[in-house]
């Protein structure tokens, strides 16, 4: 899979007051929280360091070129949104909402990022390492393109989605969730192949 990183050019350190006092939302480090909501706004060659976003909306933000790391993102809605050349290191995003969305060149990185939904996304190259998608909603979602590694994928939800090709091999897929359409094609080892019969009601004689 051909991947492309954020391409981050030279920043400055900002506050997000300066850059609403100057409509300028790129080439930007913030390592503050903001004091307001942000709305209608596209980040582009940015960085968010630390940040703690769960008492602030962000409200059909559009990123490019955008790394979060260490940040709290939880329950935000990034639904209807583009994102293209994203990167989640270190964060936590409990329950956050990419519905309808389209989603190119994405990494998630050490995140928990348990009940997040992708559910109607469109996605074309996604990376998941290390990383807690436990309850997490797949529901008639595009795939193009996804690598899996050491991710947990407990009571998952994969319904209506062409998961053809993508290996599994390397995740936790208890208790995950399959409909026929979604399972074909899939690449799991032999020990997760008693999770998959299980799930049609077939017993195993040991």
């Amino acid at each position: 899979m051909k991947f492309n990183n954020p391409k981050i050019k030279k920043c400055n350190n900002k506050t997000f007051e300066e850059c609403i006092k100057d409509n300028e939302y790129y080439n930007a480090i913030f390592v503050e929280k903001p004091k307001f909501d942000l709305k209608y706004i596209t980040f582009d060659s940015c960085i968010f360091e630390n940040i703690d976003f769960t008492s602030i909306k962000l409200i059909e933000v559009c990123l490019i070129d955008v790394i979060f790391k260490n940040c709290d993102l939880s329950n935000q809605e990034f639904d209807k949104q583009m994102l293209s050349r994203v990167k989640f290191e270190n964060c936590k995003l409990v329950g956050t909402s990419f519905i309808d969305s389209s989603l190119r060149d994405i990494e998630f990185l050490n995140c928990n990022s348990k009940y997040i939904n992708f559910s109607n996304a469109i996605i074309n190259n996604m990376v998941i390492k290390d990383s807690n998608f436990s309850d997490s909603t797949f529901n008639e979602t595009k795939i193009k393109n996804i690598s899996l590694t050491n991710v947990e994928f407990n009571k998952a939800e994969f319904l209506q989605t062409n998961l053809n090709d993508i290996d599994f091999s390397e995740s936790d897929i208890t208790g995950i969730i399959f409909d026929r359409k979604s399972l074909k094609g899939i690449i799991i080892d032999r020990f997760q192949a008693h999770t998959i019969v299980e799930m049609f009601g077939v017993k195993i004689k040991e």
